[in-house]
């Protein structure tokens, strides 16, 4: 072996990755072993060494071309096992059987705490699922998605991570030609809704089959991956679908309480473990309205603002129905089951809802969110959107003194505040609880869409990553008014029209 290659191979090996794969010992209709392919000019572009070092690897001795052959996938460590996993996924509404089509897991990671994590590329050439894709991935969507998944984490939202973006040196077409890039993200798990889908559809039925059924082989192993206390449940198949809408619910309030529109809600991006993964088609709302929409391609408003939370009980309502032959054995009762388990969805979402709004105006947590209380919140949604009000920036402004308010002096407002500062109360004391309540929920600063535009445009046209590291700096403390740029704080500059791409 060349000496030089060695060397290389010695440093990517001792950068302190700690490899066990699970998912690999699942039968192989769950996945197809396949490597990343090869690019022609590797170049580190990010690396995010403060997820690096949480996840017990040391990156910062290793060279730049270490890490962009790593990143690549041109170079994997020797313990890596790569392969592209297998899903189906309603698309649209649509079925469709799919799988990795432009991305490779190389590894899960176990981190000095004990947790698993997987590493997967994205944009790193055919797979047995790429149909007529490329597999590859442009420039622009990876650093949105480096950008807004890092953005969440720092809003304290359940989401993937994104360790490190490498340019190709090859072109991608696209509309036209595009610079390539492979982003390395990191995951809990890649188990999604469509994960099910694909097992009930590759299920033989029980009469002619050998053995567990797919569905049971990956009930095992979602059961051991996320919910191990469920494994001796009387019914570990409807426990495991009630924790699942648990964190399900938990996310998609999370994602109303900053304005975030995900775009693109397949059953194939609705990951088990509760994160919000897959960054296409996504934005943060500027003025508000439920039907706000980003997607392109999302003409008929499916995937809106507002319809969020009925489209994640969709979705969830397709993992159950892959899940009955595991409920139980008579599919009448089991239907039942599942049915109760998911109609409690709405009911669980609209209470966390409802407690989650009333922290964003400061009413105090274990507080009786009453009608008058619902009805504090419905008639300021209700103004924001006919006056077309700064999402982020109003609720913000609430809990701040007068002279970092933004004044919406309209009469109707004004009125309102009146109603909401008496149920607060006079007492200081409690103004200042109220306070600092609502600045824990509501941000100073999310990934605005025109400095997003901004930030990519200059990455990918003029080779300029200032603007975006900048911004990255602003997101990554986004409930702290202290040290943004004053542009941040005020209402931001409306973008009619705007819309995003799947980035494929």
């Amino acid at each position: 072996m060349d000496k030089k290659v060695d060397s290389l191979q010695q440093e990517i090996d001792g950068l302190g990755w700690r490899f066990d794969h699970s998912y690999a010992r699942l039968p192989e209709p769950f996945y197809a072993r396949v490597g990343p392919e090869p690019v022609s000019a590797p170049t580190l572009i990010l690396v995010n060494q403060g997820l690096a070092s949480d996840m017990g690897l040391d990156l910062s001795h290793a060279s730049a071309d270490s890490l962009a052959q790593l990143f690549s996938g041109n170079r994997l460590p020797a313990d890596a096992v790569p392969l592209a996993q297998a899903y189906a996924g309603h698309q649209f509404g649509h079925f469709t059987m799919l799988g990795d089509g432009r991305a490779v897991l190389w590894g899960e990671h176990i981190t000095p705490s004990g947790s698993r994590c997987d590493l997967q590329f994205k944009g790193s050439g055919r797979t047995p699922f790429s149909r007529r894709g490329d597999g590859r991935a442009a420039l622009g969507p990876m650093l949105r998605e480096y950008l807004i998944s890092e953005a969440m984490h720092g809003l304290g939202i359940p989401t993937t991570r994104s360790l490190a973006v490498v340019g190709t040196g090859d072109w991608v077409y696209r509309e036209g030609p595009e610079p390539g890039a492979v982003l390395t993200r990191v995951a809990a798990s890649h188990l999604r809704v469509g994960s099910f889908q694909y097992a009930a559809g590759i299920s033989r039925p029980r009469t002619q089959a050998e053995g567990e059924s797919p569905v049971r082989q990956l009930l095992h192993y979602a059961i051991a991956r996320h919910d191990p206390e469920l494994a001796d449940a009387e019914r570990p198949a409807l426990a495991f679908l009630q924790a699942v809408i648990a964190r399900q619910v938990s996310l998609l309030v999370h994602w109303m309480r900053v304005g975030f529109v995900h775009g693109v809600m397949n059953t194939d991006n609705m990951a088990l473990s509760g994160e919000t993964i897959d960054y296409g088609p996504c934005a943060f709302i500027d003025t508000y309205h439920p039907d706000t929409v980003f997607s392109s391609i999302d003409h008929a408003g499916r995937y809106a603002y507002g319809n969020q939370p009925a489209i994640a009980q969709w979705n969830l309502a397709r993992l159950a129905e892959a899940l009955l032959t595991e409920i139980d054995p008579d599919t009448d009762k089991a239907i039942d089951l599942a049915g109760s388990v998911i109609e409690s969805f709405s009911t669980q979402y609209e209470a966390a809802w409802l407690a989650m709004m009333a922290r964003k105006i400061g009413l105090f947590e274990g507080a009786d969110v009453g009608e008058d209380e619902q009805a504090l919140i419905l008639d300021l949604l209700q103004y924001m959107q006919e006056s077309r009000a700064d999402f982020t920036h109003t609720f913000w402004s609430l809990g701040q003194s007068n002279e970092h308010a933004h004044h919406m002096d309209q009469e109707r407002f004004v009125a309102w505040k009146g109603r909401w500062r008496a149920r607060l109360g006079s007492d200081s004391s409690q103004w200042r609880r109220a306070q600092q309540q609502m600045q824990q929920a509501n941000p100073v600063v999310v990934p605005r869409n025109a400095q997003v535009e901004e930030a990519l445009r200059a990455a990918v046209e003029d080779h300029n990553l200032e603007p975006f590291e900048a911004l990255l700096l602003q997101l990554q403390r986004p409930y702290d008014s202290e040290g943004k740029a004053p542009a941040l704080l005020t209402p931001a500059i409306p973008t009619p029209g705007y819309r995003t791409f799947c980035g494929t």
